[in-house]
């Protein structure tokens, strides 16, 4: 039986053993980040350990509505310790920025640091109750978490949501080594030039400079049937100070449970539709097009004449459940002219449903990792179209690397319109060509190794039982 489908065991919200381990997880308000920790909460919940996922009241809701692909009530045993914070700034994405890092969520960013005290004292509660707490906190929230070095039975392991390839470029150049044609690192690795704003550069080094020096090891969302080698790079880097890793997803579910009586459209809408037939398009809930760049992308989804399925939303703020939503503009009458071809979904879409189902046969992407692994489990090949943070690495690691995607736009030419042409271009290459069929096998075979590796025996399975283990011993 798969990890994602473990039994779920329903544990006490309180201590009731003085024996007991609990496990404090500490998420950044972002939504890639809250997924994959509330993901990997669900997992060491199958394990009868307690969980507290604590954050801002208003992210915790988000976390808990966009639960996709498992059944939302589970959530239910899971302890969420919502904090009441002082209000902050939540203005609206702006698509024109020329950096297109979402800096419309900064100041919910440095808003999280009014978590430090409540998240201090329920350390210290738990630890007054418990045998060990263990704090799993995003590796953007080392400065919160910092009472954990104070108290002697409570252990902190940092979270990276990014690829280990990453995290392991970010080691080399911290190095200061020169990235070129290795074993590990193909050439022309993309600078981080444009990847972030100088503020959130700014809040990046804050926390890894001056509060990196406290952890009991790293865990991440990956297998290493993906990323071993990575793995094992970042193992032999930090030997001599004894840190640990764990590659312990992938997070999300690898089987979908049936679908439930509240039916959704665009799934109603994939049933209609032969297998592999449909291109999935997303850029995630942090980026925002302006009103030429959807037009271009529509006009070049319509001329690829590909079957499409296009998440069409603005990025989130700070706060989601705050003010207005923009919508972007399609050219006049362009829904009516793909009908049947194309569905336009313009609020929140069920990704692992659409990744999963077996109509879909691509996802057009901006290659955020929650994503990227997601299509990797679901063996769904990627157009990749990066538009910031770790994106245009991960482009590396998808079509140089694993070569099961394509790339739509180069990171040297991010500022340049992607024109109508560029995009029917790399839909025709990815849908409907001999080398996208190829990726497509590429993708389908590694989906279904990544799959296995989480049932009994499997890589990713005896990482998770090693990591409990550890943190329970």
């Amino acid at each position: 039986m798969a990890m994602a489908n473990r039994q779920q065991h329903q544990p006490s919200h309180g201590i009731t053993k003085q024996e007991q381990v609990v496990v404090v997880m500490v998420p950044f308000p972002a939504q890639g980040h809250l997924n994959q920790l509330l993901q990997l909460s669900r997992l060491i919940l199958s394990y009868n350990i307690p969980v507290r996922y604590v954050g801002a009241t208003t992210h915790n809701r988000q976390a808990k509505q966009r639960v996709h692909g498992w059944d939302p009530d589970t959530a239910a045993n899971i302890h969420f310790h919502d904090v009441e914070i002082r209000p902050f700034r939540c203005p609206p994405p702006n698509p024109n920025a020329k950096i297109k890092f979402p800096s419309q969520v900064q100041p919910a960013f440095n808003a999280s640091s009014h978590l430090t005290e409540p998240v201090s004292m329920l350390l210290r509660a738990l630890s007054c109750k418990a045998r060990k707490v263990i704090v799993i906190h995003d590796s953007l929230m080392e400065s919160v978490i910092q009472e954990a070095r104070l108290l002697p039975n409570v252990e902190s392991y940092i979270f990276h949501s990014v690829s280990a390839f990453a995290v392991s470029l970010y080691a080399w150049e911290q190095q200061g080594k020169i990235i070129e044609d290795n074993e590990l690192f193909p050439r022309d690795i993309p600078s981080l030039e444009g990847c972030f704003t100088a503020e959130f550069a700014d809040f990046l080094s804050y926390q890894y400079n001056n509060y990196r020096k406290f952890n009991s090891g790293c865990v991440y969302n990956t297998c290493k049937l993906v990323e071993g080698a990575y793995m094992d790079f970042l193992e032999k880097e930090t030997l001599k100070e004894g840190n640990k890793h764990w590659a312990l997803g992938p997070f999300n579910p690898v089987t979908i449970p049936e679908r439930s009586k509240k039916k959704k459209f665009c799934l109603d809408w994939l049933d209609m539709k032969a297998r592999n037939s449909v291109i999935y398009v997303s850029f995630g809930t942090t980026t925002a097009l302006d009103d030429e760049q959807v037009k271009e992308l529509a006009i070049g989804l319509r001329e690829s004449k590909q079957n499409f399925v296009w998440v069409l939303r603005d990025a989130d703020k700070g706060d989601v459940f705050s003010g207005e939503e923009r919508s972007a503009e399609l050219p006049e009458g362009y829904e009516d002219s793909v009908d049947g071809i194309g569905l336009v979904v313009r609020d929140w879409a069920p990704q692992l449903e659409i990744l999963a189902h077996p109509a879909t046969g691509g996802f057009l992407s901006h290659c955020g990792w929650n994503s990227c692994l997601e299509s990797i489990t679901m063996g769904v090949p990627i157009a990749a179209w990066p538009m910031h943070s770790d994106q245009p690495r991960n482009t590396v690691l998808i079509t140089k690397i694993l070569k099961i995607g394509v790339v739509v736009r180069e990171w040297e030419q991010r500022d340049a319109v992607v024109t109508s042409n560029i995009v029917e271009s790399a839909v025709k290459r990815l849908m409907g060509s001999t080398e996208g069929d190829e990726m497509r096998k590429r993708a389908a075979e590694m989906g279904e190794s990544v799959r296995g590796s989480v049932a009994e025996g499997g890589v990713s399975r005896m990482e998770m039982e090693s990591f409990i283990a550890h943190i329970t011993s």
